[in-house]
């Protein structure tokens, strides 16, 4: 496709979805279907659904997300009523652990903590992003991985084979003292979010690069 075609294309994609004000995006395409999204949004909520739609249109290979949060007048909070409903939203989260605290400035917030799992890290910042108000999550929770031997690398291949998405022929896998790099090639997005969330999920891992292209 195109990229003037292309282009138009994510444009639909992103005006036909309900959950996005789409009126102050800007799309442009560069390169072999890498969108990059300019504007303004209501919310880091929207944000985050502006990029999983673009990732729906076929042709796309990167999503560049630009855009900035600037909250409703009604969704602004002053920063102490902001960081109280945080805390409240990540208390009421049972899989993010009771340790995990926020601090908000400006409407921009800063988590802090220890976490045993990616997943816990990644659910309280979802559980955050979720908060009216908010308008970036910066983490610096610590992730300590438990002191239980598991051979990351098999762990996370088996469960790229048990995943019906996924050619797991088509990735490859190289951990080092808890870091993951995932390398190749898949057939969609949802592929390689599945390949990723597999890694982040594997126990002992603290980060996941990947270098994952879209082969459509």
């Amino acid at each position: 496709m195109e990229n003037s075609g292309l282009q138009q294309t994510v444009r639909d994609e992103l005006a036909a979805d309900p959950k996005i004000d789409h009126r102050e995006i800007a799309v442009s395409v560069s390169g072999e279907g890498v969108i990059t999204l300019r504007g303004t949004v209501g919310s880091l909520r929207q944000r985050r659904e502006a990029a999983e739609a673009v990732k729906r249109v076929y042709g796309v290979q990167k999503v560049e997300n630009n855009l900035d949060v600037r909250p409703l007048i009604g969704d602004r909070r002053e920063d102490a009523i902001l960081r109280g409903e945080v805390l409240q939203a990540l208390a009421l989260n049972v899989l993010v652990p009771s340790g995990v605290d926020a601090n908000v400035r400006d409407g921009f917030v800063e988590l802090s903590g220890k976490v045993n799992w990616n997943f816990e890290r990644e659910e309280a910042e979802a559980a955050a992003s979720n908060v009216r108000g908010v308008r970036a999550i910066r983490s610096e929770l610590v992730l300590i991985p438990g002191a239980k031997t598991v051979d990351v690398k098999g762990a996370i291949e088996q469960a790229l084979k048990r995943n019906a998405t996924i050619d797991a022929d088509g990735v490859s896998v190289e951990t080092s003292d808890g870091k993951v790099t995932l390398k190749g090639f898949v057939a969609s997005w949802a592929a390689r979010d599945a390949a990723i969330e597999a890694a982040r999920s594997a126990p002992n891992v603290t980060h996941v690069e990947e270098h994952i292209g879209i082969r459509y």
